[in-house]
């Protein structure tokens, strides 16, 4: 099987750290050329994360500490650019975002076999090729690398997975990022059957991931979401939904909680370990409510918690999610699609948090 490819191709360019006006659509962008073990893919969708916004405002800074939200249209201007990735270093410009791809393989790299041509893929997003799979060590797609807001995106063929289901692109884009994110955090934590669960951000893409794959293992989850959104949370699996803005101690009582997720963290974050058991488990990969919080070092040593900070993956964690995909043990929610060069309002319409699940972009002409 042969594709013919163009010489250029649409996508959009991140030239430096700020506002929306550094996300430039272009039409005259080289197709990348795969190289020894990589493989080209056609864009069929590109799913929107927390973390393309972060890089783009610079808030991985350690010297920012807002929540996210404060710098998501205009950037932070304290962000120092040296330590401004995920990765705490500087991000070579410009750089095409998008850490969700889903796609066709339509060109093999030398070491590849042709055979690949024509599958329909999902690329892991945490990338251990370019790394030589060091623990504790990877790249992030469309951060350390080129990413998926583009018709073209090349990319590890050992890490690019083909799929066999009846999901559409913008469901499959909707997994790499966000349901290995989650799936990461529950393995982590070691959460099993008959568990009680609390589920930060649970309306989110990474929050209603976790919740699905919580409800998958068979426990009992209570979700944190806006009042509003509590209807759609318990549809797809939150036994309880307790609104963002009450006290989780009376709520949820102190002492009854297995595992916590956090993808919030913020002011309210010392409840989330009042509520835990002793013994209990939080894990952690994400602060939207802002990334500094105060600890009181004796809840954590006199309850003997043990704490997760949940990046990097193991190989399972995205093999696993293939498996749930192709079983039907999953199914994410795609809240709205918009054309790649709308990403600006897909954007805008993200930190607005008026949505449940996931906003897709879909690459035009390809």
């Amino acid at each position: 099987m042969t594709f013919e490819l163009p010489g250029t191709m649409d996508a959009v360019l991140l030239s430096g750290y700020g506002g929306f006006d550094k996300l430039e659509y272009r039409d005259d962008v080289p197709v990348p050329t795969p190289g020894r073990g990589e493989v080209l893919i056609r864009v069929g969708a590109a799913g929107i994360n927390n973390t393309d916004i972060n890089t783009r405002i610079g808030w991985y800074s350690k010297s920012v500490t807002a929540d996210t939200g404060e710098g998501g249209a205009d950037g932070f201007e304290d962000a120092d650019p040296a330590d401004s990735s995920w990765q705490g270093a500087a991000i070579d410009f410009p750089r095409i975002q998008g850490a969700d791809c889903c796609g066709r393989i339509v060109a093999a790299g030398s070491a590849v076999d042709e055979g690949r041509i024509g599958q329909r893929v999902i690329v892991r997003n945490m990338l251990r090729s370019y790394v030589d799979y060091r623990p504790f060590e990877c790249w992030t797609l469309g951060a350390e690398c080129d990413g998926a807001f583009a018709q073209y995106v090349k990319a590890p063929s050992r890490e690019t997975y083909a799929v066999h289901c009846d999901w559409t692109d913008a469901e499959l884009a909707s997994i790499p990022c966000a349901y290995s994110t989650a799936e990461n955090m529950l393995q982590r934590a070691k959460l099993v059957s008959g568990e009680t669960v609390l589920i930060t951000g649970a309306s989110g893409g990474v929050g209603s991931a976790a919740v699905q794959l919580a409800k998958r293992r068979g426990a009992k989850i209570i979700a944190v979401a806006r009042k509003s959104k509590a209807a759609a949370v318990r549809s797809f699996g939150a036994q309880q939904v307790i609104d963002r803005s009450e006290n989780m101690n009376d709520a949820v009582g102190k002492n009854r909680i297995d595992v916590v997720v956090d993808l919030v963290a913020g002011p309210q974050w010392p409840q989330l370990l009042e509520v835990l058991r002793n013994g209990g488990r939080y894990a952690c990969a994400g602060a939207i409510a802002g990334p500094m919080v105060h600890l009181d070092v004796r809840t954590l040593y006199l309850k003997d918690l043990s704490i997760f900070g949940c990046t990097f993956q193991e190989d399972i964690v995205f093999e696993n999610l293939v498996g749930y995909i192709e079983k039907d043990e999953i199914r994410p929610l795609v809240d709205r699609t918009y054309p790649l060069k709308d990403i600006v309002s897909a954007q805008k319409d993200f930190l607005a948090k008026q949505f449940v699940g996931k906003l897709v972009l879909i690459p035009e002409g390809r």
